[in-house]
């Protein structure tokens, strides 16, 4: 990591590079299920990306900071893949040119 890309996440003494998103795992490993689904799909890296945002927006935000403990997560497995099947639709039926 470059030290210019870990100060963009600090505000004083504090260090927000660690706060993540706990779903953008989550879309990436149900990416990966599911791009195996349809037959012949070949998304571009920039499909990917697309797919991605699209999965992650359409999901509440579950921030956590690194050594979080956390209890619950309301986001269902059931949600993320349908989050993401939903973008892989949307990208399929909107591709860019």
């Amino acid at each position: 990591m470059s030290k210019q890309l870990h100060e963009k996440y600090r505000l004083g003494d504090a260090d927000f590079y660690h706060i993540r998103n706990r779903n953008e795992a989550r879309v990436l490993r149900m990416m990966e299920k599911v791009l195996t689904e349809p037959p012949g799909m070949n998304p571009s890296a920039a499909d990917l990306h697309d797919i991605y945002a699209l999965a992650l927006n359409s999901l509440p935000a579950r921030y956590a900071q690194q050594g979080s403990i956390v209890l619950r997560d309301p986001v269902r497995d059931e949600d993320v893949l349908e989050a993401v099947r939903k973008a892989i639709a949307t990208v399929v039926h909107n591709p860019k040119q």
